[in-house]
């Protein structure tokens, strides 16, 4: 047995009974449900080298995702310091636009993009979309933020082209859709994507293409998705298409806690889930080990206004005037 398993037993003794449950379901699909300061982290990264040390999963059949490259970062130093080198090998900890670019490097062709494509930026972005209106829209450049914008939105929906041009009601519309469907082309004649691609694309290709599904869905053995609160549509899509017949998945969350609506994020995934998955479980982790109980008592007062898929009532164990600045209690 690895050296690393003492580490990973005495972390599993160090969970209270809702963060051991979140770690051991391994089968189907799971939605942990994680109050701030919970120690959310501890059981993503103590699943994922309980999956490969207990369980037997290769490190290459598992996907973890998350949104900042620091997370990940972070995530996979835990995982690896749990593991021997050889455990650990293939293992892949990333943001969900990483994880895209992966995809895309290996099925460059079937995109219809060439080897060596070149990803474009915000800045290349908002650069083709003023290049787009100099040329082909008399010079509105004017409008150009506001057609990037409408564009990414666009992309993150899963709305094509096409479909933009259908939908547009206001004149400001149509030509951000008129301007969506040039910057496609532009984009294509430089083999070049951009940030937003990274999900569409992959997307795209998941949905078309049965042999390639089937391939990519294969090689997934468990996903782990974390601030999946946070996920936009063609995200949600993304780890849908990869959790596939297997539907064995971990995403972990809190409605309360999404940050991200401005780019999209659509908290009413976590909502989704439960249709997309009827037979999805449910573990909430409402201990919480940074603040005290007066603290507690007001952050639950205020988040009970809030709009709930689920409902939630965060704890602590310190007294009034004791607070803990640690994500949770295996940190």
């Amino acid at each position: 047995m690895s050296e690393s398993l003492p580490s990973i037993a005495q972390r599993l003794r160090s969970l209270n009974e809702r963060q051991l449950d979140a770690v051991k379901q391994i089968d189907g699909p799971l939605l942990v449900l994680a109050g701030a300061g919970s120690g959310k982290t501890s059981v993503i990264t103590t699943k994922i080298a309980y999956l490969i040390q207990t369980c037997g999963f290769k490190a290459s059949s598992i996907i973890a995702v998350t949104f900042t490259n620091k997370a990940a970062r972070e995530m996979k130093e835990r995982v690896v310091g749990m593991l021997s080198k050889p455990e650990s090998r293939g293992l892949s900890i990333s943001t969900f636009h990483n994880l895209g670019l992966r995809i895309l490097r290996k099925e460059f062709r079937r995109a219809g993009l060439k080897d060596g494509f070149t990803l474009f930026d915000a800045q290349d972005s908002l650069s083709l979309v003023k290049e787009i209106l100099d040329k082909e829209f008399n010079g509105q450049l004017d409008a150009a933020a506001f057609c990037q914008n409408t564009i990414s939105n666009w992309k993150n929906d899963l709305t094509t082209p096409s479909e933009a041009m259908t939908n547009a009601d206001t004149e400001e519309f149509l030509l951000a859709a008129q301007v969506y469907g040039q910057y496609q082309r532009y984009l294509r004649a430089y083999n070049a994507v951009d940030f937003d691609d990274l999900i569409l694309l992959p997307v795209s290709l998941l949905m078309a293409d049965e042999e390639l599904r089937d391939r990519w869905q294969k090689k997934v053995r468990y996903l782990l998705v974390d601030e999946c609160q946070d996920t936009n549509a063609s995200q949600y899509e993304l780890i849908r298409l990869l959790a596939g017949f297997r539907r064995c998945f971990t995403l972990v969350g809190d409605d309360d806690q999404s940050i991200y609506a401005w780019r999209g994020a659509r908290p009413e995934n976590l909502e989704r889930l439960s249709v997309d998955y009827p037979n999805l479980k449910l573990v909430k982790l409402e201990q919480n080990y940074r603040s005290t109980k007066t603290i507690l008592k007001a952050a639950n007062t205020l988040i009970a206004n809030n709009p709930h898929v689920y409902d939630k009532a965060l704890w602590s164990d310190h007294e009034e005037g004791r607070s803990d600045s640690s994500d949770g209690n295996t940190q």
